[in-house]
């Protein structure tokens, strides 16, 4: 993994990816923020040695390096998932990259499901605490020590620092910004009535096929993270409506201007 890792790095850095400060990983239907940096250098998942390629047809597979808001910032415009049949080593990867380039904090965006019905499509979940529902671990590996310890605390692994930044942001803008706890599960078929039940006694206010395994590499590295659910749609298992992706991407693309301005204007004040 080691070698893997030093292989890319050493790839992008000559590419002219220098010292990132800040990492972003865009989740579905939420590439726009990309529209806002000033590009320097960019890399498709493809041409980087030992990626992953993103195969979802709304994920773009590329790694872009530029300035945002006045920091430098590496972006992965698309993500990988474990339901495209990536391990979750696989998945995480590019965090471990962003890492080595020299980022000190991650940033997380998705798509996700409301299963708190207080929460409507188009507004936003800032991630307070998660459920890891996919089965395994991305640190469940021979030899993960070397690059990190083993036994990652989780008490806390979305910084309360940056949260409290983010909601103090939210009300400035007259953002809704909801607070939660975010399910990962493996997917891709979506949820039944009995699974969205499931997750509510449990205790889950959203559900999603990402973000989990990424946040925990995150904090394995001891980064700083935050991340970020754009509602998509209402799961509601009493009134369950056949899954629209078309509806799911739209309602990502209206809510995407909100989460813009909270990452922008976070980023201004890291």
């Amino acid at each position: 993994m080691i070698k893997l890792i030093e292989e890319s790095t050493a790839y992008l850095q000559d590419k002219g990816f220098e010292n990132p400060e800040i990492g972003i990983i865009l989740g579905t239907g939420l590439g726009q923020l990309t529209e806002e940096i000033e590009v320097l250098a960019t890399a498709s998942y493809n041409h980087i040695p030992n990626f992953p390629t993103a195969t979802v047809e709304f994920h773009k597979g590329k790694l872009i390096y530029g300035n945002l808001a006045g920091k430098k910032v590496v972006v992965m415009q698309g993500r990988f998932h474990v339901y495209e049949g990536y391990s979750l080593q696989d998945v995480t990867f590019p965090v471990r990259i962003m890492e080595k380039l020299g980022i000190k904090t991650l940033l997380v965006s998705n798509a996700a499901g409301a299963i708190n019905l207080d929460f409507k499509k188009a507004e936003l979940m800032l991630i307070d605490d998660h459920i890891n529902l996919q089965g395994s671990s991305p640190l469940a590996f021979k030899g993960v020590e070397e690059l990190g310890e083993r036994f990652t605390d989780m008490s806390a692994p979305y910084n309360a620092e940056i949260n409290s930044k983010l909601e103090h942001i939210a009300s400035q803008n007259n953002i809704t910004l909801h607070k939660g706890v975010y399910a990962s599960v493996v997917g891709p078929q979506l949820e039944t009535r009995a699974e969205y039940r499931m997750l509510k006694i449990i205790g889950a206010d959203a559900v999603g096929m990402s973000t989990v395994p990424e946040v925990i590499v995150a904090n394995h590295l001891k980064l700083k993270v935050a991340a970020v659910s754009v509602l998509t749609d209402e799961c509601d298992p009493d009134n369950l409506a056949p899954v629209d992706i078309g509806d799911i991407i739209a309602n990502a693309g209206k809510a995407e201007p909100d989460m813009i301005t909270l990452f922008k204007e976070l980023i201004k004040s890291l």
